[in-house]
């Protein structure tokens, strides 16, 4: 991977192409963006219960089963045989949403809850992806 510094100054004698100089790094987007790859899976947002966190529809969701789930992180669970991603709020047990259109659910002894992984990063295609395209 080639990252390119764009280093722009506010003087008026302007800057060298940003394609002169680049920096060339030992990394793949899979080593950058998955740290536990046997126990990773990716999942694509709908809705927009999550846009206060800044996950969209449509955007990519990293989801690793390994990390430990802390209060407040952003988690896919299981609910009540239903895929959602939100934020889980442990003292409380209820799942919270980032948009304010959206009530807390409680998480009650009765429901079917698992949780799926910690959402560790999430991606905005701005083109769709060919690979995606249809699911």
């Amino acid at each position: 991977m080639r990252i390119i510094p764009i280093h722009a100054s506010a003087g008026i004698t302007g800057f060298e192409s940003p394609a002169s100089e680049y920096l060339q790094l030992a990394l793949s987007l899979d080593e950058l963006l998955i740290e536990h790859p046997s126990a990773t899976f990716i999942g694509v947002a709908t809705g927009d219960s999550m846009q206060g966190v800044g996950i969209f529809y449509g955007d990519l969701l990293i989801v690793d089963r390994h990390e430990t789930v802390r209060d407040g992180d952003v988690i896919v669970a299981n609910f009540n045989g239903e895929f959602v991603c939100k934020i889980l709020d442990k003292p409380r047990r209820q799942l919270l949403s980032s948009n304010e259109n959206h009530q807390p659910q409680p998480i009650n002894d009765y429901d079917s809850f698992s949780i799926e992984g910690v959402v560790i990063r999430s991606i905005r295609c701005h083109r769709q992806s060919p690979l995606l395209a249809g699911k």
